[in-house]
């Protein structure tokens, strides 16, 4: 069994009690950065085996995870934060597991995206997740398709390019389209900024920026 297990984007306690009782059973844990799941593991008094799994070993491993599950194992991968294969690794595990009969379960759980969406005041009835935007090829091509499109749209950002985007946004989308930036969800310092384009761009470029973001944007 591979168990996927959502965790806590900020705060610690935003972590389901299925989670917790998972995490206990299982004989391996993959993580995205071990000491990052060893600090949440000693806080809920958790000793299991970890092993890490990244985006750069994640190839090189798949195989040898998989003979492990097809031998009985129990598996739960986990990431930084929120749940696995968005926008962190997972899917090729998970989709070998499938193609070879091991069964899958995704726990429900903290995924950045959700709340920000959902507290932006932007509609939230039919949106698109585009994750973090291509850093150079196929970018521009990508707003452009984007400049289209009618739903909500929420991106991943890390804060040294949050500005650049925002103004790029502003080149694509128009200086007026509705937008929210959050922040640092769930965390002490958590900050969502709304307004238009220009005006969240502005305010960012004078503050500065810090911590996890994400960016939900109006569509056409």
């Amino acid at each position: 069994m591979l168990y996927l297990v959502p965790t806590p984007i900020g705060n610690l306690k935003d972590i389901t009690l299925r989670a917790l009782e998972v995490l206990k059973e299982v004989d391996l844990i993959l993580a995205e950065d071990t000491r990052n799941t060893s600090h949440l593991l000693t806080h809920y008094q958790i000793s299991k085996p970890l092993s890490p799994y990244h985006q750069h070993n994640e190839h090189k491993v798949l195989h040898h995870l998989v003979n492990q599950l097809l031998e009985g194992k129990k598996i739960a991968v986990v990431t930084d934060a929120g749940t696995p294969a968005i926008s962190d690794p997972a899917f090729l595990l998970v989709r070998e597991c499938i193609k070879t009969g091991v069964k899958v379960e995704c726990l429900p759980g903290a995924t950045a995206f959700v709340p920000a969406l959902v507290n932006s005041g932007i509609p939230s009835n039919r949106f698109v997740f585009e994750g973090f935007l291509p850093v150079k090829k196929g970018r521009q091509t990508l707003l452009k398709q984007l400049a289209e499109e009618e739903r909500t749209m929420i991106f991943y950002e890390s804060p040294m390019r949050l500005v650049k985007t925002l103004e790029e946004f502003i080149t694509y989308f128009g200086a007026e389209r509705l937008c929210s930036v959050s922040r640092e969800l769930t965390k002490l310092y958590e900050e969502n900024k709304r307004g238009t384009l220009a005006e969240v761009a502005a305010y960012f470029k004078e503050k500065g920026v810090k911590g996890e973001i994400v960016i939900v944007v109006g569509g056409k």
